[in-house]
């Protein structure tokens, strides 16, 4: 009987470490992805009411909890059926992930004097008697929501990549884990980083004076830490989307592994160069990868009757 529970015990710990070496490895190859929800979701609060701003965040983190409990499930039927989808889906993932990007910066480059023009007319628009404020917050919260379910399904499919060929309570517990931590951690950041300006005014009316250019400083940071954030964002859209397409070809990665090794027998500076070579190859292929599919994307849009970029 002893014996048997020890045993048990063992099993339960060798599971446990496995889950745990499993965790790290996802969060690490989905970090990128997790800088983009960041930043999506504190903008998703944009002209939210201040009083209002941490229940939406806390409505929309309730909302990526239930999309986890559907995606979890669903990876791990995936990988239990038919795994020979897994690198489908990571593929179909990481063009997303590079079609994302590129639209963002195709749209940041031909639509920034559009898009500075109409701030006035949505600030002016939200604090408008004519807004209703309740439906305005519902479908900030929808849209976030719907946002949060892509990123999520691109953090749980890389995961899902990542465990594979593990036993299924290593799949369970990894799969669990990560969708806590990231639904935890990034909506605990987004609710600290909405708050940002709100501690920085309170610090800065204090009477101390190393409190008030505390609070001042935080004022000044805030805004360039939202911008931050979402140019990260992007950049690992590509590092991440193209870091998944070059590992779903083999013969791709072999070179990439083959040319860094060679790379990194050189003396004094090959130990860099093989470093920063997968990392620059990743992000050449995201940005030419989301190039060809907004391309195609365009073109479809054109061929029925729309514009060739959404606005």
């Amino acid at each position: 009987m002893a014996s048997s529970l020890l045993t048990l015990l063992d099993d339960i710990a060798t599971v446990l470490d496995d889950v745990a070496v499993m965790t790290k490895l996802a969060a690490r190859k989905s970090a990128g992805v997790l800088g983009d929800d960041l930043a999506l979701n504190a903008q998703q609060v944009t002209g939210v009411t201040a009083d209002r701003e941490l229940p939406v965040v806390w409505a929309v983190a309730k909302g990526s909890a239930r999309n986890k409990l559907i995606l979890v499930p669903a990876a791990l039927a995936i990988s239990a059926w038919l795994p020979w989808l897994v690198t489908p889906l990571l593929m179909a993932g990481g063009l997303f992930l590079c079609y994302e990007g590129f639209e963002k910066v195709l749209h940041k480059l031909l639509h920034k004097a559009e898009d500075d023009a109409a701030k006035p007319g949505r600030t002016a628009a939200l604090a408008g008697a004519d807004v209703d404020p309740v439906a305005f917050e519902r479908d900030k919260i929808r849209g976030a929501v719907r946002t949060d379910m892509i990123l999520s399904a691109e953090i749980i499919a890389i995961t899902l990549g990542t465990v594979a060929g593990a036993a299924f309570l290593t799949q369970l517990g990894a799969l669990a884990a990560i969708s806590a931590l990231m639904t935890v951690g990034v909506y605990g950041v987004v609710a600290g980083i909405v708050k940002l300006d709100d501690a920085g005014l309170y610090l800065s009316r204090r009477a101390s004076s190393a409190a008030s250019a505390f609070g001042r400083g935080i004022l000044w940071v805030a805004p360039w830490l939202m911008k931050t954030l979402a140019i990260v964002g992007t950049a690992a859209m590509f590092l991440v989307g193209g870091g998944i397409l070059t590992h779903g070809v083999h013969d791709v990665q072999t070179w990439i592994d083959d040319a860094a090794t060679g790379l990194g027998a050189l003396p004094e500076i090959g130990v860099v160069l093989g470093a920063v070579l997968p990392t620059l190859i990743n992000a050449v292929v995201g940005i030419v990868a989301g190039g060809i599919v907004v391309g195609l994307v365009a073109l479809v849009r054109k061929l029925r009757g729309k514009p060739a970029l959404a606005h």
